[in-house]
């Protein structure tokens, strides 16, 4: 990244907000642009958001503005959430009777909201263009119970950043889209790239389970199995592999800063930064990041997704969902169909720096963006992204956060051993009330 782009990306961001809406008709071909809603007597649509990125409230504002204006009689009105309590404030007022017609949130949300019936199935209102746009991957994600609950519209990864001069220095080649690194040749470069004076990779993984969780599926890790229709887990040695990684790269090879492990994904990036690891590893949201603090002349890339036995990783987009308590359902949906316009959701992705889900979408940030900053390989890693098993479990957030979190942090402490590993999260499945 030079940086007379870091200088203009929100330049960029603005050329978007003002191409994505300056008419009801995307500048690039979209599914949606054919929806032209009329009513017969006003209708107001309430809008609740978690959106708190500058340029995703700008882009947000700027599609419900344009929207607002090309249709005075359905207008949209936002009702800010705080992100920090998104799960409980929308639960409130589902229960309170008062939600919002359109309801901002996440896959691995939506779910406990559908089993209550709180959200309208959206199978029969969304346009047939609009769902082939998505891959169905992406679409099981907010299915639950043969109903669709959501529209997904953007996502993240767990990727490889690099620096590129440090690589270039040890003749490393950056792998390609067609030729991704594997787990094998990651762990070759890292231990390649460690020297008296730096490390390899530095991996901030001090809340671990969603990491190891989603990354895992490289090699079918799925931890959750149904057996007689009872949901158990279970430790394979499928289940080992990206843990018994991680720890092999810092214990077995050093090449893997120990030190990293139990900080923050920010926290090391003043590291970084200063060379004292060649290459990290985080959430693809990092670029932004990058582009807001790296130093002037700072060259990194993001690669694409590492590769076990497949790139697969647990997709859990953002969702746009029509609440069960809205009396104008059908409006929600032309609206939802407007914001998914390719250069629209192209505006939203690109303000927090993650993936739009929709092909459309991802090749309109492509061509704004001229795939600078990564942005091409963020894009293509989205067919890559799938439903994993425990995303439809009800009792999963609670065994990720009281179980499955502290048995990865000691282990990465270097504290208990795989066995125990397995043993702790069996045995809290059970202690959780799984099934």
């Amino acid at each position: 990244m030079n940086k007379q782009f870091r200088a203009s990306v929100a330049a960029v961001v603005v050329a978007i907000l003002t191409a994505a809406c300056g008419s009801s008709a995307p500048a690039t071909a979209s599914p949606t642009a054919s929806v032209a809603p009329t009513v017969a007597t006003p209708v107001t649509l309430q809008f609740a958001s978690y959106a708190w990125q500058k340029a995703t409230v700008d882009a947000h504002n700027k599609i419900v503005s344009d929207w607002n204006a090309a249709h005075p009689y359905i207008t949209v009105k936002i009702v800010t959430v705080d992100v920090n309590s998104v799960h409980d404030k929308l639960l409130t007022t589902f229960q309170g009777g008062t939600a919002a017609d359109i309801v901002h949130d996440e896959s691995a949300d939506i779910g406990g909201f559908s089993g209550q019936g709180f959200l309208a199935d959206l199978a029969p209102l969304i346009p047939g263009d609009l769902k082939a746009d998505i891959p169905q991957g992406i679409w099981d994600t907010v299915t639950f119970g043969g109903k669709i609950t959501g529209v997904p519209t953007i996502l993240q990864t767990y990727s490889v950043f690099v620096n590129r001069k440090m690589l270039a220095d040890a003749s490393v080649t950056l792998p390609t889209a067609a030729i991704p690194w594997t787990w094998d040749k990651f762990a070759q470069v890292a231990k390649q790239l460690t020297t008296a004076d730096h490390f390899g990779v530095g991996w901030g993984l001090k809340s671990p389970a969603a990491t190891v969780m989603s990354m895992s599926q490289n090699f079918s890790g799925n931890f959750f199995y149904n057996e007689g229709g009872k949901n158990v887990v279970k430790f394979g040695a499928a289940e080992q592999q990206v843990l018994k990684r991680i720890y092999d790269l810092a214990y077995t090879d050093k090449s893997l800063s120990p030190t990293t492990l139990g900080q923050s994904g920010p926290d090391i990036l003043p590291g970084f930064f200063a060379g004292k690891y060649a290459m990290i590893v985080g959430g693809n949201y990092v670029a932004q990041q990058m582009v807001e603090q790296a130093p002037a002349g700072f060259d990194w890339a993001m690669l694409p997704l590492l590769k076990g036995d497949t790139q697969a990783q647990a997709a859990n987009p953002q969702t746009l969902s029509i609440s069960a308590q809205s009396k104008n359902p059908k409006e929600a949906m032309q609206f939802i169909a407007y914001y998914m316009q390719a250069n629209n959701l192209a505006s939203v992705g690109i303000g927090d720096w993650l993936i739009p889900v929709s092909t459309s979408a991802g090749k309109a940030v492509t061509t704004i963006t001229g795939g600078k900053n990564s942005w091409d390989v963020n894009v293509a890693s989205a067919p890559s992204l799938k439903l994993a098993p425990f995303q439809t479990l009800d009792a999963y957030a609670q065994w990720k956060s009281q179980i499955a979190q502290p048995a990865f942090q000691q282990y990465f402490a270097n504290k208990i051993d795989l066995a125990t590993v397995g043993t702790q999260l069996i045995d809290g499945w059970t202690k959780v009330g799984g099934k």
